[in-house]
């Protein structure tokens, strides 16, 4: 397309938001997931939990899609029996995102998914969660930074070749890989922190940080050329 290339990112739908004199419910989403694509030369399309059948006919209004970070996945999408740790279920979200992801893989639009949305990814492969990790959310509240090493040969490697840190804050993880997709970073602990699907005509990647919270633009940038 002419210009630059639209990229729809998922959204919170959350029961009760104060602004003004106004609590009400409302679809949001952190600024920097918007300001990171603007940076990265592409426009913002909020896609509010909507109807799963209306995905596809979503999906196809836009160049590029953004699997959102937020609340746990619930376990029953990947057969699994909540942990106590596992947070409050967001039903309405996992079942619009499972559908934009599935929508997005049918017609080979360029798709991140960007913490909750690499898992999210993964349990619409097939593949399983690990409900509780240590070490990748040490303060409530708070963004930590840790390091994640590319695997050679991948599409992240090409993007991002050498060791980075990166802004990282959550509690869940990967478990068994879902069916297409391989591992193209770890952390130190053997977490893995990149996902992608290995064939050259699909452009599919998730990360396990946030890149929204940093100053790294270029797995955005990756995802908008992949877009234009």
């Amino acid at each position: 397309m002419a210009g630059r290339p639209l990229i729809g990112v998922s959204t919170y739908l959350e029961p009760g938001v104060r602004w003004g004199v106004w609590e009400l419910e409302a679809a949001l989403l952190p600024a920097g997931y918007a300001r990171l694509v603007q940076r990265a030369g592409g426009l913002v399309a909020m896609l509010p939990p909507d109807a799963p059948e209306q995905a596809a006919a979503t999906v196809a209004r836009l160049d590029g899609l953004v699997i959102a970070g937020g609340p746990d996945v619930e376990p029953v999408r990947y057969g699994a029996e909540p942990d106590p740790r596992t947070g409050p279920p967001a039903r309405a979200r996992d079942a619009w995102e499972l559908a934009l992801i599935e929508a997005a893989l049918s017609a080979r639009v360029p798709l991140l998914g960007v913490c909750r949305g690499m898992q999210l990814l993964n349990v619409a492969l097939g593949g399983t969660l690990t409900q509780h990790i240590d070490g990748h959310a040490e303060v409530v509240g708070v963004f930590g930074r840790h390091a994640v090493k590319p695997v050679p040969g991948t599409r992240y490697a090409e993007i991002a070749p050498e060791e980075t840190a990166v802004p990282t804050y959550h509690h869940q993880a990967l478990d068994r890989l879902g069916t297409g997709l391989m591992p193209s970073a770890y952390a130190a602990d053997g977490t893995v922190e990149a996902v992608e699907v290995p064939t050259a005509d699909r452009w599919v990647l998730g990360v396990q940080w946030h890149p929204e919270m940093g100053e790294d633009l270029r797995v955005m940038e990756a995802l908008v050329r992949a877009a234009s």
